[in-house]
């Protein structure tokens, strides 16, 4: 199981535990099923919009499965990762960066605080 906890400037922390390990089930659907405020649009990865900051809260495991490349293109985009970054993610197969896209990111067996914007 994956416990994640959803965090926002304006709303209530709220922890859920999701079934890991489908391979489907992105933060986003997750927040929807859940009716948490998360902000999205597209939900194919190419708007931002849901834009979120992942902290692992077990630091021995990576976080999520690593970027597709609409979700690095957008994050260079916006400025929250690197070349560099997306070099080395390649070379570890990791997530080089807290920055993700909620509609893109699977869960893993892992616990994780994903913060997002309120409006």
């Amino acid at each position: 199981m994956a416990k994640v906890t959803f965090r926002s400037p304006l709303h209530k922390d709220r922890t859920i535990e999701a079934v890991a390990g489908s391979h489907k089930q992105t933060i986003l659907q997750l927040a929807k099923e859940n009716h948490i405020p998360i902000d999205f649009g597209c939900q194919n990865g190419e708007c931002g919009t849901c834009l979120v900051k992942v902290t692992s809260m077990d630091q021995s495991k990576p976080m999520g499965g690593p970027l597709n490349p609409s979700e690095t293109q957008v994050l260079k985009e916006m400025g929250k990762i690197t070349q560099e970054e997306i070099d080395q993610m390649l070379i570890d197969d990791l997530p080089p960066s807290p920055w993700r896209l909620a509609c893109q990111m699977i869960l893993r067996d892992e616990e994780v605080l994903i913060e997002y914007p309120s409006r």
